[in-house]
């Protein structure tokens, strides 16, 4: 079964939207693990702190008895963070500062040398490696030079060609997966999954781990409950 992790942002633009600690963004962690049953927890800190802030991160650290799954663009006090906090895994997002959400995946070939050695230091310390990478074949290829242990599959183009009824654009991140799948890479995978076609993409995308989704489920949950929606995940990743 593919594993969910929550990715918990949203918990903290909400609690930041009004000061204060409501609501609280550790105890939100605590709860989808407990009585969601949610396989992970991910966050992604920016360095302005907007939404997760780098505390949280230390914070959550002794909560998350799942998967901790730390994402970010590795600048300086990213890579100082993550290494303070040893998550299970961390996640490389190549996106710039101001950008509101990611909004594309590493060029591995460009970059190769800088992930290369980013990658190495984490490894050195006990932690996973995950690139964020578009469905580009030449990108996976370039995702396994640098020693990744896996990818992350960016999926908003598939949700949105998805969401149109166009299946077919499952097709890039299948031949991605089964590149992936040869060069000994782990898949992962997230952005805009959600209720409407997480089954699909977990059906034809082969050797899936884990999928990160965030917003579409903290949006599917102030209808249908927190609990109530992470099951329907779960039954979607079986």
């Amino acid at each position: 079964m593919t594993k969910l992790s929550v990715n918990i942002n949203k918990i903290a633009t909400l609690r930041n939207s009004r000061g204060g600690d409501v609501p609280n963004v550790v105890g939100f962690a605590k709860d989808v693990q407990r009585f969601g049953g949610a396989e992970g927890v991910t966050i992604h800190p920016r360095p302005d702190e907007r939404h997760i802030r780098y505390q949280d991160a230390r914070d959550l650290k002794p909560e998350v008895y799942t998967e901790y799954n730390i994402e970010g663009n590795p600048v300086e006090s990213f890579l100082k963070l993550v290494l303070e906090v040893k998550p299970t895994q961390v996640t490389l997002v190549p996106d710039a500062e101001d950008a509101i959400t990611s909004n594309a995946g590493w060029d591995t070939i460009k970059h190769k040398d800088f992930l290369v050695d980013v990658i190495k230091e984490f490894q050195n310390n006990g932690i996973r490696t995950s690139i964020f990478v578009d469905p580009v074949l030449k990108q996976i290829e370039g995702a396994k030079a640098t020693g990744a242990d896996r990818i992350e599959l960016y999926t908003e183009a598939f949700a949105h060609q998805y969401g149109l009824g166009n299946e077919a654009a499952i097709k890039p991140y299948i031949e991605s997966a089964e590149l992936a799948n040869s060069l000994g890479l782990g898949i992962n995978a997230g952005h805009d999954l959600s209720l409407d076609n997480t089954a699909f993409f977990k059906q034809n995308v082969p050797g899936l781990l884990e999928v990160s989704i965030g917003h579409a489920l903290i949006a599917e949950s102030l209808y249908l409950g927190v609990e109530n929606v992470i099951q329907m995940y779960l039954r979607k990743l079986k």
